[in-house]
């Protein structure tokens, strides 16, 4: 790399050019926060392997910054380490540092606590700016010391993602780019868009080169691209993403590479998305909204060219003979496959019902009316919502704006379950009478994508005893740590279905596996302490991706926290299951 202030990347004539030399970016996404650290390098080195001279990767601002003002940048959030990595394997590095990023990532990478305070985002809104300016005084100094100009591999730049299609703002867009020049950024600036006039016209900015995301618009982005630009696809979608409910997006190999053939004999260059997905992990899964809330699963295995766990496939092959002849010398070998630990099982012994576990944790908030997760500091998850009501025979109970799903119970009997999209209302039991109302409440994504982006979860409008309001509330915030047990005798009789149920696995040699849970309904799953994710009985996803660094050699405990039914056994499998597949390409 050379020591100068010179940017690694230019352009003139429509060619794209590294220090003077014409250049295509054979890039492939791949992000170190759907990734275990221990296996960062493996996954570069595949990129590598698979003719890539490039990585791109998002940096999520919620996950650096989860409350304000605590930004962490250590251990799986040490983003300097994955990108010095990429640098190391030969690789250089488009980032694409947010403040927003869709990527099906939680709020589309926006802090729930801002999201909470504004509904102004992605604008020149005051209290948003100061936001994203307080984190760039953070994050871009970071960035700015690994660019190509002063010996690193950071070789472009993203502003924003796709602003296009969400909104209009000019004075936003500016003041980004600026602000990314005055905290040292040198490298070659880009902006990304979907192939309509409107959306080019709407996300572009003067100071950055346009870029397009398709899956097979290479004609269209042609006729777009600004005159002199070179024509980059930052987002070739390779595959797709899954929601919760519905069949598993594939791309054949044939489709894929037709499009990337066309765009490289058009003279243009590349990043697949996704070239390996990687993992959810967490509550991080984000959500769309098309008339209802579609929730993205835990994997994000993306019909990638490198799978969820390393695995290569057809895609890998074709693009590496695709790649091949715009490298001066051999490619990297192959790695080795993954190693997989053999199938096995394990009963899941329940250990408390779900009130147990909620009861467990000490009310904290009071107040007349519920309030949302954010102005409890919720991020994600479950939120137990509790009060003294009385009721008349034949009284509903109502919730009208409920983010997203509630299992409700009176006086410790389970009543039923509300949905934001289904069943709102509920008939009181008996005669009448009164008692303690209990509602756990489930945050079941937080949209990533369009107009829905930033809205507030939990109970947003109130609860309804027929038509007055229940009021006199407290609230309890399931912690994302794995729930400890609360005294319960395991195993005992009538033991609930659901709530908290454990497995042990005794493993000799530690290894990727595969997790199953048969029979298990909508449950939060623990590996060793670690949030591994959702597991939900609607698929299609059916197996959970448990990474080998998370094991440990000799006994490895399971914890599953489910509001409907745990299941009664861990599986370990040597397959993922993703569920019943459908070809999807995208525009």
């Amino acid at each position: 790399m050379t020591d100068t202030a010179a940017p690694a990347l230019t352009y003139a004539d429509g060619a794209l050019f590294r220090h003077g030399t014409p250049f295509r970016m054979l890039s492939g996404a791949v992000h170190y926060f759907r990734i275990h650290p221990d296996q960062w390098e493996d996954r570069l080195r595949r990129l590598a392997a698979m003719g890539a001279n490039t990585v791109d990767t998002y940096i999520p601002w919620n996950f650096h910054e989860r409350a304000e003002g605590e930004i962490d940048f250590t251990g799986w959030r040490d983003a300097e380490r994955f990108i010095r990595l990429a640098g190391e394997v030969g690789l250089d590095v488009f980032v694409r540092p947010s403040p927003y990023i869709c990527a099906e990532w939680s709020n589309g990478g926006i802090p729930f606590w801002l999201s909470g305070r504004t509904r102004a985002l992605r604008t020149s809104d005051p209290v948003f700016l100061a936001a994203v300016d307080a984190w760039y005084d953070a994050l871009i100094p970071r960035l700015a010391a690994l660019q190509a100009a002063h010996g690193g591999p950071i070789t472009a730049i993203q502003i924003e993602n796709e602003y296009g299609s969400f909104g209009s703002d000019r004075v936003y867009l500016e003041h980004l780019r600026d602000g990314l020049r005055a905290r040292g950024m040198v490298e070659l600036l880009t902006t990304a868009d979907g192939t309509t006039a409107d959306m080019v016209r709407n996300g572009s900015v003067d100071g950055a080169m346009g870029s397009f995301t398709f899956g097979t618009g290479v004609a269209l982005a042609e006729k777009l691209r600004k005159r002199g630009e070179p024509l980059l696809c930052a987002e070739l979608w390779g595959g797709w993403f899954d929601h919760w409910g519905e069949h598993h997006h594939v791309r054949s190999a044939a489709s894929m590479i037709g499009t990337v053939d066309e765009l490289l004999a058009a003279g243009g260059s590349v990043s697949l998305y996704m070239a390996h997905g990687g993992t959810n992990f967490g509550l991080w899964a984000g959500a769309n909204h098309d008339g209802a809330l579609q929730p993205t699963v835990t994997s994000y295995d993306s019909d990638a060219p490198i799978g969820e766990d390393g695995t290569l496939n057809d895609k890998f092959h074709a693009l590496r003979a695709a790649f091949a002849p715009f490298h001066d010398g051999d490619l990297p070998p192959i790695p080795d496959a993954p190693r997989r630990q053999r199938a096995a099982s394990a009963p899941l012994v329940p250990v408390a019902s779900l009130l147990d576990v909620v009861r467990a944790v000490p009310a904290g908030a009071a107040a007349p009316m519920p309030l949302p997760f954010e102005d409890l500091g919720a991020e994600d998850g479950l939120v137990a919502y509790e009060a003294e009501i009385s009721y008349v025979a034949g009284a509903e109970l109502t919730v009208d704006v409920l983010h997203d799903r509630a299992v409700v119970f009176l006086d410790g009997e389970r009543l039923g379950v509300l949905e934001r999209d289904g069943v709102r209302s509920l008939k009181l039991p008996g005669a009448g009478g009164s008692g303690v109302l209990t509602l756990v409440v489930e945050s079941q994504g937080r949209p990533n994508y369009g107009p829905h982006t930033g809205e507030r979860k939990g109970i947003l409008a109130g609860v309804r005893i027929g038509r007055r309001f229940a009021h006199g509330w407290t609230h309890r915030v399931l912690p994302q740590a794995a729930p400890a047990d609360p005294g319960i005798e395991p195993g005992a009789a009538g033991a609930p279905a659901d709530g908290l149920a454990v497995a042990v696995l005794d493993v000799a040699d530690p290894a990727d596996a595969w997790l199953a849970f048969p029979g298990g309904g909508n449950g939060l799953v623990w590996l060793n302490g670690f949030l591994l994710g959702r597991n939900r009985a609607v698929g299609p996803q059916v197996t959970l991706y448990a990474p080998a660094p998370l094991w440990r050699a000799g006994r490895n405990e399971i914890r599953v926290l489910d509001t409907d039914a745990a299941g009664s056994a861990v599986e370990v499998r040597e397959e993922p299951d993703f569920g019943p597949v459908e070809e999807f390409i995208g525009s």
